[in-house]
């Protein structure tokens, strides 16, 4: 029994400029202009292993991205049908309220506080979070991955 053709994908002149644009910006990159040319492919009238053969790619990406461009909103801009669709994850381990908490420690002077210390170690900044009770546990190192966010850096 021969397989089920994907029909073919209707593209507006404008979406299909909009697709070819972004296929020949150097700009574009690569995992976009992949999508769209496997848009752009599949409103020729090529099938899902033609593309994926022609594209040199996985048959299930380009039934991925064609089911993804075909069951999207009509008034979704092109951004939002080949942009990659939100990940779970764990949730957020600190709060916002309790990295801040964090920083505002860690800009006090440790000797003003009591502790026999001239400037803040991760591990000492962590410790002091737990006292404090501003978090039950928390490593140095993530103490360490705040301050290397930039929101958080001092300005020069």
């Amino acid at each position: 029994m021969p397989a089920h053709k994907a029909s073919p994908i209707e593209l507006s002149s404008e979406h299909e400029r909009d697709l070819n644009a972004l296929v020949r910006a150097h700009s574009t990159p690569q995992k976009l202009a992949e999508r769209a040319r496997i848009v752009l492919l599949a409103s020729s009238g090529l099938g899902v292993d033609e593309t994926a053969q022609r594209l040199g790619i996985w048959r299930k990406t380009a039934s991925h991205w064609r089911r993804r461009w075909r069951d999207a909103e009509p008034s979704a801009g092109i951004a939002a049908r080949l942009c990659d669709a939100p990940r779970s994850g764990a949730p957020a381990t600190f709060t916002p309220e309790q990295i801040c908490q964090i920083v505002a420690l860690s800009c006090e002077n440790p000797e003003m506080l009591g502790i026999p210390i001239s400037h803040w170690s991760q591990n000492e900044l962590a410790r002091q979070a737990v006292e404090r009770g501003i978090v039950k546990r928390i490593s140095h190192g993530s103490v360490g991955r705040f301050f290397k966010r930039r929101e958080y850096q001092a300005a020069p």
